[in-house]
């Protein structure tokens, strides 16, 4: 049978998008030209900020003897795992050494960035996870300088919980600079800062387009656009369950899309009952966001059976992608196309948003169609070296010549072709393009 929309969404991100690339333009033009002095003008026009930007070791110290014990422990557990899992994922890159004919060796090597910017949202919520996210998978790298900015609230400065996680993450420099303003800080390295060689962590749309403009003159993580999450539920997912997890996604903000993909149109409509109802439980922001996000950019799909299920899934390529279904092995073997998997009730997304040891700054807008999310792999540079003997460059010498020849390259030609007179002196070679 065709998908069935009980719900379609009324917006898209496309159709929220705003022109916002004037404004973050002149705003890095005018740090790049004017320095300290100018991101501090705009720190204090839209941070409402005047105290230090980069954080002394007395005022880290203050900051975390401000955060109470039990969320110490709380950060470092979340820590703990995301480290673990990242030093899992570095494991896996392994420097590589192979004889690709006799007398010429390749290799591969894993080259960590030298100075890691990473940028932690610190606006309509404080984002401790994300200090914890960006800051210890550059840390696992190895990355030799590692930078956090966040945006301060005026009179109070970074929230605490935010500076100790950073601090114990293994953040190098601390700053408090948000915005536009704290991405051209870490790229321009101002304030006595190396400038970064790569960008990471989400941000507002400010932010998302900062980095975009500046990719090429520095690396980046991904464009992020509004987080967006789906579930896949079967007759044997608990609506209630689905419900909750639903609502918990759009509380991200009112363009965040939250998908139901489902197969019963029993369970879908019980949903769609409970929604409003938990909606209506959320406190305050908390309930705007979410309400709007249901409301303008959330579907509810009907399908035939799993393979449709899976199939839609994969066209959708959400970030987060839920499933609460029987037979969790099948549908990770099926699923190709998501940011983050979580199989099964006993998972949900908010434990990788937080602790469970996953990265959470994911691939949004169907960008999970062709890339993964952070990883320690992110900070890495893989590159290639070679090395011959004389003998195990003659044969190459001798296509590379003649490869060039035929292509039109006759400057290439020739470094093959001296090295072959200088190291073969009285050989004869065919070296034309048509030998």
């Amino acid at each position: 049978m065709p998908i069935e929309y009980l719900k379609k969404a009324k917006l898209t991100a496309a159709s929220d998008a705003s022109d916002v690339q004037e404004t973050v333009q002149k705003i890095l033009a005018d740090i790049e030209a004017g320095g300290d002095e100018a991101a501090l003008d705009y720190a204090a026009r839209f941070d409402g900020y005047d105290g230090n930007i980069v954080l002394s070791e007395e005022e880290i110290a203050a900051a975390c003897r401000l955060v109470p014990e039990k969320l110490k422990q709380d950060i470092r557990f979340a820590q703990d795992n995301v480290r673990r899992f990242a030093e899992a994922q570095k494991a896996t890159l392994t420097d590589v050494e192979l004889e690709i004919i006799p007398g010429l060796v390749a290799g591969q090597k894993a080259i960590p960035v030298d100075a890691a910017g990473c940028y932690v949202p610190g606006g309509r919520y404080s984002h401790i996870a994300s200090a914890i996210m960006t800051v210890t998978t550059a840390k696992v790298a190895g990355c030799r300088h590692i930078m956090a900015c966040s945006p301060p609230r005026p009179g109070v400065g970074i929230a605490p919980a935010i500076v100790y996680a950073a601090h114990i993450s293994g953040a190098d420099t601390i700053m408090a600079i948000g915005g536009v303003q704290g991405v051209a800080a870490m790229t321009f390295g101002l304030f006595g800062l190396p400038p970064a060689n790569i960008l990471v962590g989400p941000g507002n749309q400010f932010v998302a387009e900062a980095k975009r403009i500046l990719f090429g003159r520095v690396g980046i993580d991904m464009i992020a656009g509004p987080t967006d999450s789906l579930i896949l539920a079967d007759a044997s997912a608990d609506p209630m369950v689905v419900a909750t997890d639903l609502v918990s996604q759009a509380e991200h903000g009112y363009n965040s899309p939250v998908w139901l993909v489902t197969d019963r149109r029993e369970l879908a409509e019980e949903v769609m009952r409970l929604v409003p109802e938990l909606l209506a439980d959320l406190p305050g922001l908390n309930r705007d966001n979410a309400a709007a996000a249901w409301r303008d950019y959330a579907e509810v799909i009907l399908c035939g059976d799993r393979e449709e299920m899976a199939a839609t899934s994969d066209r959708y390529a959400p970030e987060h992608l839920t499933v609460q279904a029987d037979d969790l092995d099948w549908w990770l073997e099926r699923l190709t196309c998501y940011g983050s998997l979580f199989l099964g009730e006993e998972t949900t997304v908010a434990f990788g948003d937080k602790v469970s040891g996953t990265n959470h700054v994911l691939p949004t807008s169907g960008a999970a169609s062709y890339t993964g999310g952070l990883s320690v792999h992110k900070y890495m540079k893989i590159v290639t070296w070679q090395r011959a003997t004389r003998e195990g460059a003659r044969p190459v010498a001798e296509a590379t010549a003649r490869i060039s020849r035929l292509e039109g390259m006759e400057g290439h030609a020739r470094s093959a072709d001296i090295r072959l007179a200088k190291y073969f002196p009285d050989a004869t070679f065919d070296l034309s393009a048509h030998g």
